[in-house]
């Protein structure tokens, strides 16, 4: 395992646990209390944990409430679609990413590419993009501050994206059926995805997968405005099906 792959693998177990001591790490990873106490030390560095005497947690700079929730949870699932999503991308290009524990999983994978242009409304993201240091600009569009999941929206944030043009719109999602398409639980946020989708090339969209069949008040978009779905096992076949016969490129798990 490289110091990059065992120090994701502690994040991952502290987004699960809130709260860890380093000798729980150590005894669960089975290495050293040392290398654990390193380890934390540069995971402190990019902002992903908070150290306390004899441990580590959440940073407050995730958010509180139904977010920092979500955050710890299905972490496995969502790593595993942030993996396979940034397949999609190539140096040079411009993503907008909206707001999401799966984007900001997505956005730990982007930043190990170089020469991007990253336009999002969610403050996390923009701070991992930034302490990337590979020649990638980055844009966070401004608005009124929820700071539950440290984003923006409004008519000032949909204003801002209209200023660029993107090739890859990546968007998490609060639901996705055969009939609706994609939805959310926020009109804010649905609008604010509506604006990038518009300002894009291709639609991505990353989920794990519970959000199939689920419904959301919000419409998004229909099926057909996809370009990829990525989750992390097949979709269920009355969805599978509605994806194909709208074109949409499904990435999946073996």
């Amino acid at each position: 395992m490289t110091p990059g792959e065992r120090q994701s693998k502690i994040a991952n177990i502290i987004r699960q646990r809130h709260r860890i001591t380093v000798n729980e790490l150590a005894e669960l990873l089975k290495i050293s209390r040392e290398t654990i106490r390193r380890d934390l030390s540069e995971l402190v560095q990019d902002g992903k944990v908070q150290k306390f005497h004899g441990g580590a947690k959440l940073p407050t700079t995730i958010g509180e409430g139904s977010f920092r929730k979500r955050m710890g949870e299905n972490v496995s699932e969502k790593v595993q679609v942030a993996a396979m999503a940034v397949n999609l991308v190539s140096p040079g290009e411009t993503i907008l990413i909206d707001t999401g524990s799966t984007t900001v999983f997505f956005a730990e994978k982007l930043a190990e590419l170089s020469n991007l242009t990253i336009v999002t409304n969610s403050s996390q993201i923009a701070r991992i993009m930034s302490h990337a240091h590979l020649q990638s600009g980055v844009f966070l569009l401004g608005g009124q501050f929820n700071s539950d999941n440290l984003q923006t929206v409004g008519n000032f944030a949909i204003s801002q994206v209209q200023f660029f043009r993107a090739h890859h719109a990546i968007l998490t999602i609060g639901a996705l059926d055969a009939i609706t398409g994609v939805m959310d639980f926020s009109i804010e946020e649905a609008q604010l995805a509506q604006t990038m989708i518009a300002q894009a090339d291709s639609l991505t969209i990353i989920a794990d997968s519970s959000k199939f069949h689920r419904i959301a008040s919000f419409k998004v978009c229909s099926l057909d405005q996809v370009t990829n779905l990525v989750c992390d096992k097949p979709p269920p076949d009355k969805i599978k099906t509605a994806l194909l016969e709208a074109k949409v490129n499904i990435v999946y798990a073996d």
